[in-house]
């Protein structure tokens, strides 16, 4: 099964009816799910099927958990595996987090929670397991691999720079404007350094609020703060041996900056709450799509870990900048639909590309490729012609500008949620409110695209595999009626 086709989940259980409960759970039309009733049998299904993801119960017939964790890690050290326990085994889940598991849940399980956590968990085994490749590395034709593609002297500079950086151990900062290619350029540094078969983990520091991401980062002890029911175990520990991958560290706090300084100065750290010192073995590659020599001069970053940082430089030009490569980006593009939908489109007619040229293309290649799903969808032979291009490229609109988004939430709605839920003593306080606003705004972007997923992750910015988590999520029912989704998406 190729990497287009749907995603492997395998499940290690050997209770019938909690095994049914998560295939029934977790089975979609992007996910199939395999399961096992023994460590053994489990184990063979790893070597024989290579799933994208595992959960693993600690409580198996034949083997301990953690003594099948690390059978599933000598056959494939990146696969995300998530840990199933019972209270009385969280010692057991909490050793295999440090030896690299994905997460580990509590039974019974939250359903909802172990949903997003399997999308999750899929869409890093894309990101460890899917080469990143420079236009050199592969034949054209090799649609196995997510590529860079570029000709121009400036992109032949960024493939020299992941060439002569890759096999030294040192931490890289990745610069460009939004949408230039950043994460690709990263999972390139990694597959190509002496760390390829050890984890590799991402994540958005712009994405997660302040208290959250050094938990994320760091991890917490039990009674941390309010919520901290179990010990936490943080990204730099589950990665020890491999690689992490900061998206967007401009935005990371004052508060936050000194504790990665001292990782990346003596990689140690201690858990949120705790006064154990932690060791770690974890090569950091950041992306920032600001200027961090002005945010320092600013006082909004750490001169002293900006330097840390910058041991390595790698600047992502513009598409602006490289409008050569442009037709080459398009035909790859064009490529990858028409391998992964099934209608064949191979051409962009001359009057169609002349407007793809004029274009200044703020939002680089995430912008081109989008448009260029929209011209693929629009096109009703082999040729996009310029009817098929949104409408803004055609000079029918106006340049779409960055503008604030009006929520159809009140403010004060939201308030009174919050301090409901504060009153009633509940917890997962952020899930509760977050999921609120997500089913706002997935179902009124569902409609106007008249249930399509790829139209709707476009009009996001999220990916499909993202938005199918957050539909399950949430148990919103899809129509498709403009594009088959049997498939998984090319994001």
């Amino acid at each position: 099964m190729d990497r287009h086709a749907i995603a492997r989940l395998l499940i290690v259980d050997d209770e019938p009816n909690v095994q049914y409960s998560l295939e029934k759970s977790l089975q979609s039309d992007w996910l199939q799910v395999l399961t096992a009733s023994t460590a053994r049998e489990g184990i063979n299904l790893v070597r024989d099927q290579r799933p994208d993801a595992v959960i693993l119960d600690v409580r198996l017939p034949d083997m301990s958990g953690l003594d099948a964790f690390n059978e599933i890690r000598r056959i494939d050290s990146r696969l995300p595996v998530i840990i199933l326990t019972a209270y009385g085994t969280t010692d057991t889940a909490i050793e295999a987090m440090k030896r690299g598991a994905f997460e580990y849940l509590l039974k019974p399980v939250d359903f909802r929670q172990l949903r997003s956590l399997v999308g999750k968990a899929v869409e890093l085994s894309h990101l460890r397991h899917v080469p990143a490749v420079t236009a050199e590395d592969t034949p054209a034709d090799d649609d196995t691999v997510d590529r860079i593609v570029g000709e121009t002297p400036s992109m032949r500079e960024v493939y020299k720079a992941i060439g002569r950086v890759a096999p030294l151990d040192v931490p890289v900062l990745i610069q460009g404007e939004s949408g230039t290619g950043k994460e690709l350029v990263a999972r390139a540094i990694y597959q190509h350094s002496r760390r390829a078969q050890k984890p590799f983990l991402a994540i958005n520091c712009a994405a997660i609020p302040e208290g959250i991401l050094e938990s994320e980062l760091f991890g917490h002890e039990k009674g941390a703060f309010t919520g901290a029911d179990r010990r936490r175990i943080g990204k730099f520990e589950q990665a020890d041996g491999g690689t992490l991958f900061l998206d967007e560290i401009g935005d990371m706090t004052l508060n936050t900056q000194p504790k990665l300084l001292r990782l990346l100065q003596e990689q140690k750290f201690e858990r949120l709450g705790g006064e154990e010192t932690v060791r770690t073995d974890v090569r950091v590659l950041a992306a920032t799509n600001q200027n961090l020599d002005e945010a320092a001069a600013a006082g909004r970053f750490r001169d002293d870990l900006l330097y840390r940082l910058k041991v390595f430089t790698i600047w992502i030009p513009p598409l602006r900048e490289r409008r050569e490569d442009l037709p080459l980006l398009v035909a790859h593009f064009l490529k990858l639909l028409s391998s992964h939908l099934g209608k064949r489109v191979t051409s962009v007619a001359p009057d169609a590309m002349r407007l793809l040229e004029a274009y200044p293309w703020p939002g680089n290649i995430r912008e081109l490729q989008s448009a260029i799903r929209h011209a693929y969808v629009q096109s009703a032979g082999e040729v996009i012609t310029a009817d098929c291009l949104p409408d803004h490229l055609r000079g029918d609109a106006p340049v779409p500008r960055p503008a604030k988004l009006e929520s159809h939430l009140q403010l004060v709605e939201l308030t009174e949620l919050v301090s409901g839920l504060l009153r009633s003593g509940e917890s997962d306080i952020y899930d509760k409110v977050t999921a609120v606003v997500d089913r706002v705004v997935l179902e009124a972007v569902l409609r106007h695209v008249k249930g399509s997923q790829a139209q709707a992750s476009k009009l996001l910015g999220i990916s499909r595999t993202t938005l199918r988590s957050k539909l399950l999520d949430l148990g919103l029912m899809i129509e498709k009626k403009l594009l088959s989704d049997s498939g998984r998406s090319e994001d």
